[in-house]
């Protein structure tokens, strides 16, 4: 190495000279040019003299010297302009949403699924909207007013506010939104929500809604989006759901339709929307948003950890921690929502003893719940009222975990410890079997049936005694009948079980249930859910927890429509871990009040309490916020002493999206759909502006 140096030092040396030659013509430039301006500066001439008359070390240290005034300079010229500008959004960028599932009607009159309220969400505007912050607040509208007895809305439309072919947005449009929900030949999801509902249009931009009661929440029913009038009103019945407008939507929205992509085996792989230079409100800083639909959250979730969708949400906890570290930030934000183990008494004459829902209750730790299902992504719920959400008192409550006081509450109840588990000391019944019984039987010797049945898990796990002779009850007899085939089927030549209890399986009944039993059957229920992952994880907890109580579980998960439709339906079932969901201004009656026990009510604890229900009315039916409050406070004082369900815990809903996109600041929403309710404030690029 040491023979190239003086390589080194001759190349340094001819730099060094090159650089002062070109240093001192570009001040001799300037000094030319500044000596027409300014008379007392030197000249050329003069600035080279000053130059001759220098030594090499004296222009050196010039040299240094005039070189920290120029960093001095440019320095403090920084300093200034970053101190005197800042940061702001810019236009432009482009991302894409990952979801699950296919587009079919983006228009507000038939959307139905989550894929066409989200599409839905960047293309429409309503009459109100929610913000950030999760308030209910003008969007076309531009004022409202409420009569005084609660009855009549007063909407009075923005001017200047067009759809996006340039058509101005009238009451006209109002009207014939509603109007259409309200007609049953449309078949709309949003048909109960209008019912007694009287659209009245004033004038162009003044519409009138009359209700025949009041109602406190109505207010949050006008975040409906607005169909457009002028394009939809010669569209019959018949076509309104074959269209292309439900594909290709002209909205009033701060996105705007711009293509629509199929794959190859003709499913839609993507629809992009790009930013309504029209908008009536703030523009979008984004160009455009484009959705790309997939069949399930695992293959959704690959596609992201690729890097080739910008945001997404995922409800199955394993491949959302597989996108940690992925480049996404997660945001958590709140939702109106809640988990439930919801008891079904009449199916349970366990259940309906209140001690038993208390040690139930209280052998649950929910802090479990909330490290374990969600990683502390959520809040324990004690009371169908969610507090920390809408402001109410918070539930004053001994639901607390406490597992020796439930076990108390147990033996109060009349059960005995045994070994760990608790069991219920048989009463001997004498059984008389003499009547001819089958599907849709009624009474008393159906429910002694059922009892008998239930003493034998392989036979009737279900073990619930009703009273009545349903699909669960034939199950068990068919099974009965063929565990003892020889006696009851061989005789009359039958194969399989028939079902039907008639004089060979009276027989056998009586015999089999008037054996004496020697051990006392364990305190056991059947815990009901959906087949998901978060759901199930659930369930465990449940188990395992409930075990250590001394009480078995027995879980059993089903597909969610076989859910709704054999157990939820014909509520056939004794536990029931299942979610509901409330709005930003809450109404609990569709799921507590005693009219809706039956399907297609909500009720799924089959819930009466004349004191809950008048509540519940009455928080309805308030003038006021004071009057709204205290109704529902005190509805929820009644829940929590009856414990009709058990309450564990609410969620936050996960929304992930790239580090590169920022100004999302949504803190609460009333579904996950709703996350795009800032959407015209999230940007990729960034320009300075002075301030």
């Amino acid at each position: 190495m040491s023979y190239l140096l003086p390589t080194l030092k001759n190349s340094a040396r001819r730099f060094l000279s090159w650089a002062f030659i070109k240093f001192k013509k570009l001040l001799r430039r300037c000094f030319k040019f500044c000596q027409k301006k300014i008379s007392f500066l030197p000249t050329a001439a003069q600035t080279r003299l000053f130059f001759n008359v220098l030594s090499k070390k004296e222009k050196i240290i010039f040299l240094c010297f005039f070189s920290c005034f120029i960093l001095s300079f440019i320095f403090l010229g920084s300093h200034f302009y970053f101190y005197n500008t800042e940061i702001k959004p810019s236009k432009g960028g482009i991302i894409t949403e990952g979801l699950v599932g296919q587009p079919r009607f983006i228009n507000p009159v038939l959307a139905s699924t989550d894929v066409d309220r989200n599409l839905m969400e960047i293309v429409f505007a309503g009459l109100m909207k929610y913000d950030s912050q999760g308030n209910i607040v003008g969007d076309l509208a531009e004022y409202y007013q409420i009569s005084q007895d609660g009855k009549n809305y007063e909407i009075k439309l923005k001017e200047n506010v067009f759809w996006q072919d340039g058509q101005p947005i009238t009451s006209d449009d109002v009207v014939f939104t509603i109007k259409t929900i309200q007609n049953s030949d449309y078949k709309s999801p949003e048909f109960i929500n209008w019912v007694g509902v009287t659209t009245e249009q004033i004038s162009d931009k003044k519409v009138v809604f009359k209700l025949k009661k009041s109602y406190f929440s109505f207010l949050e029913r006008l975040t409906l989006k607005i169909l457009p009038y002028h394009i939809f009103k010669d569209i019959p019945p018949e076509n309104f759901a074959l269209t292309g407008y439900n594909l290709e939507p002209i909205g009033s929205g701060p996105f705007q339709f711009k293509e629509l992509k199929y794959n190859k085996l003709g499913k839609i792989e993507s629809i992009s929307f790009e930013r309504n230079k029209n908008y009536f409100a703030q523009t979008s800083y984004l160009n455009e948003i484009i959705f790309r639909f997939f069949e399930t959250e695992e293959e959704l979730a690959t596609t992201a950890q690729k890097g080739q969708v910008q945001s997404l949400s995922i409800s199955n906890p394993d491949f959302l921690k597989s996108l940690e570290n992925k480049g996404f930030n997660h945001y958590h934000i709140s939702l109106p929502r809640y988990f439930a183990v919801f008891i079904n008494q009449k199916n349970s004459p366990i259940l309906s003893q209140l001690k038993v829902r208390e040690a139930l209750n209280l052998a649950l730790d929910r802090q479990e719940f909330l490290q374990e299902i969600i990683a502390g992504a959520g809040k324990k719920v004690l009371s169908p009222i969610l507090s920390d959400i809408y402001g109410f008192n918070s539930a004053i409550s001994d639901s607390d975990f406490n597992l020796e006081k439930a076990k108390e509450l147990l033996k109060e109840a009349g059960f005995e410890e045994v070994e760990g588990r608790f069991i219920n000391p048989v009463q001997k019944i004498q059984f008389n079997f003499t009547q001819y019984l089958e599907m849709g039987s009624r009474g008393k010797e159906v429910e002694n049936l059922q009892t008998c049945l239930s003493r034998f898990p392989d036979i009737y796990p279900e073990a619930q005694i009703t009273g009545f002779f349903g699909q669960s009850t034939q199950n068990a007899i068919i099974a009965f009948q063929e565990k003892y085939r020889d006696e009851i089927l061989t005789p009359w030549g039958f194969k399989n079980g028939t079902g039907i209890v008639a004089k060979t399986t009276r027989e056998k009944l009586n015999e089999i249930c008037n054996q004496s039993i020697e051990e006392s059957p364990t305190l056991k229920f059947t815990l009901h859910t959906v087949n998901q992952p978060l759901l199930l994880k659930t369930a465990e907890v449940l188990k395992k927890q409930w075990q250590a109580l001394g009480i078995e579980i027995e879980i059993k998960a089903q597909e969610f429509n076989e859910l709704s439709q054999e157990t939820i339906k014909p509520r056939n079932y004794q536990l029931l871990l299942f979610g509901q969901a409330l709005n930003i201004i809450p109404d609990p009656f569709a799921f507590w009040h005693s009219s809706k026990i039956d399907d297609p009510g909500l009720n799924l604890s089959l819930y009466e309490n004349k004191s809950a229900d008048k509540a519940l009315v009455a928080s309805r039916e308030a003038q006021t916020k004071k009057e709204f409050t205290e109704n529902l406070e005190e509805f929820q004082e009644i829940i929590i002493q009856d414990k009709p369900a058990i309450f564990l815990y609410s969620p936050d809903f996960i929304y992930l999206v790239s580090n590169n996109v920022k100004g999302i600041n949504t803190q609460i929403i009333v579904d996950p759909t709703k996350r795009f309710i800032d959407v015209e404030n999230w940007y990729i690029k960034t320009k300075r502006v002075w301030k």
